[in-house]
């Protein structure tokens, strides 16, 4: 397995990505993207290694807004926009010498999930979509679990684009913090991920611009599952975020489908540990091999 660079364009902004290629001729190409927040040397590089160790050519990038990727305002998660990225991919990885000709498969890990999820819906270049641990959102539970906080998220998170846009200055807080409180992610075992060297890397940065939550509260990726009409595996937990919405998405594809549950100690161990990522990767290339 060898790591390569691999850098293309989205929106107008420079992206910059891993491209994993395995020892022998790739047997297809697969675009990763991953966790809320997240960048390439995290969870998609993860498992783009581990799907390349397999035979695959998989692309692990920093999405617009984050890590070694341009964009402003830095650390803006905009759900539409990675799509956007996602779909940019496919015609990077179709236009690379490297990868060119080969069937393209879609990977999304956590909030990676739902956005690969909608890309796979809107794009007919992908040949089969695996989620992992995926939080396939639903606008509707989004505000009912929020409640009066709902709104409030959005004006404030509308507040912080208007003053971006005047100033250039994007207001920002931490994506974790060891004692929750105003974070993008409260979960402890967020913070003991993003927060500690076990999944810090120099290429990350602690911070989540306060806009994204206008375009994160109401995206809703459970639509998402009508629109796929290629075949699609997901692997989850019932200590994963949102089980039951992984149960309801999985109900809703109506395209070839295979799920596998597996045990784990929550989320965040989908993310680094070989226990989960060494038999998801196997699960997902044996399905992958299937629709080759």
């Amino acid at each position: 397995m060898e790591r390569q660079d691999f850098t293309f364009e989205s929106g107008g902004d420079r992206l910059i990505g891993n491209l994993f290629l395995p020892e022998q001729q790739p047997i297809a190409a697969i675009v990763t993207t991953g966790p809320l927040t997240s960048v390439k040397e995290q969870a998609p590089g993860a498992y783009a290694r581990a799907l390349a160790e397999r035979g695959f050519a998989a692309l692990a990038f920093d999405h617009r807004y984050f890590g070694k990727s341009d964009g402003q305002p830095r650390q803006f998660e905009n759900p539409m926009a990675k799509v956007e990225d996602i779909r940019a991919a496919v015609s990077a990885l179709q236009n690379d010498k490297r990868t060119q000709g080969l069937p393209v498969m879609a990977v999304g890990i956590c909030a990676g999930g739902g956005y690969m999820a909608m890309a796979v819906g809107q794009e007919d270049r992908f040949r089969a979509f695996a989620g992992i641990a995926g939080v396939y959102s639903d606008s509707t539970a989004t505000r009912q679990w929020l409640r009066e906080r709902y709104d409030a998220e959005i004006k404030r998170a509308r507040v912080a684009e208007h003053n971006w846009r005047k100033t250039g200055v994007a207001e920002t807080i931490p994506a974790v913090a060891p004692n929750g409180g105003d974070v993008a992610m409260p979960l402890r075992e967020a913070y003991e991920f993003y927060g500690t060297t076990r999944g810090a890397v120099p290429n990350y940065i602690n911070a989540f611009a306060v806009q994204s939550r206008a375009y994160t509260l109401p995206f809703n990726a459970l639509t998402a599952a009508l629109a796929i009409k290629v075949p699609t595996f997901i692997a989850h937990s019932e200590k994963a975020l949102t089980p039951d919405l992984a149960h309801r998405f999985y109900a809703a594809v109506a395209a070839p489908k295979e799920e596998l549950w597996l045990k784990s100690s929550g989320q965040i161990d989908f993310y680094d540990d070989p226990k989960l990522i060494e038999p998801v990767s196997d699960a997902v290339a044996r399905f992958f091999s299937t629709c080759l």
